[in-house]
């Protein structure tokens, strides 16, 4: 592992440790499940982790977290009126480390954990298609108010960008449009649902699975710790990643995230 995994290996210990102690269910997510059956632990080239939680967990883990100790290392936060925070799904924090995302608002905080909801869909393929799409066109309008300008992306995707943002604010905004991503997330229960999603997840419709490949949350080996994933991993990562076992050519094994700056030893809560 390099010194970043290290420390985010620290902060999944943590986050582990907290939801079993508070009986939470969870799982490693998209490349995160990948690395832990392909790798035992981290992919590589990977810089992030990704947990899914189911809706109902989801929401006691943002309940339950509101308590910790304000001078704990590691703090979690989730959508709200703070401009900066552009995601619509929850996040914890190393608030000893600075990193900093290439977003419109050229997010600071430190390195972290994506946690997103997992959320019914309801019990038919077409049902479950019809319920993504109009999240997932949400999705794609929340991307365009809040990613940043970037010169190797298309043109007209910039101007696209640019059209959006020139909409008045009580219009179209970036905080109603996470309540309606939401709102439209929440309609079907996830254990009540044969087909689930993490609706906010990167893969789109292949987000779109069935509940019992999930499972009971199961657990895998992760560098020097455990961690719980999918029961029937292979369904997951094969609707995911086709033949995941293969490595992808080296030209690929890089790393997606834009991120403009970050560094493991500073505060970024100390400037």
């Amino acid at each position: 592992m390099n010194d970043l995994q290290i420390k985010m290996l620290d902060m999944m210990s943590w986050y582990h440790d907290f939801c079993v102690s508070n009986n939470l269910r969870y799982y490693v997510v998209g490349g995160t499940a990948l690395g832990a059956v392909r790798h035992k632990g981290f992919i590589p080239w990977d810089d992030d982790i990704d947990v899914g939680m189911p809706r109902s967990d989801y929401e006691k883990f943002k309940e339950l977290v509101s308590t910790i100790d304000h001078d704990s290392r590691y703090t979690v936060e989730f959508p709200s009126d703070k401009k900066d925070f552009v995601y619509p799904y929850g996040k914890v924090y190393d608030t000893y480390t600075t990193l900093i995302e290439n977003t419109r608002y050229k997010t600071k905080r430190g390195i972290f954990i994506d946690v997103f909801p997992l959320d019914g869909l309801g019990d038919s393929k077409e049902s479950a298609v019809s319920n993504f799409e109009a999240i997932d066109a949400k999705y794609n309008i929340l991307a365009t108010q809040v990613c940043a300008l970037r010169k190797e992306r298309s043109w007209y995707k910039n101007l696209a960008i640019i059209v959006v943002r020139c909409i008045p604010s009580f219009i179209l905004n970036a905080r109603k449009t996470v309540a309606q991503i939401e709102a439209l997330s929440k309609k079907n229960s996830f254990d009540e649902s044969v087909y689930v999603a993490n609706a906010v997840g990167n893969w789109h419709k292949k987000e779109i699975m069935r509940r019992e490949w999930l499972g009971e949350p199961t657990l895998y080996d992760f560098e020097t710790i455990q961690v719980y994933g999918p029961e029937r991993y292979h369904d997951y990562l094969t609707q995911l990643y086709g033949d995941y076992m293969k490595l992808p050519p080296k030209e690929k094994q890089i790393s997606h995230h834009d991120y403009l700056y970050f560094n493991i030893e500073k505060k970024y809560l100390e400037d």
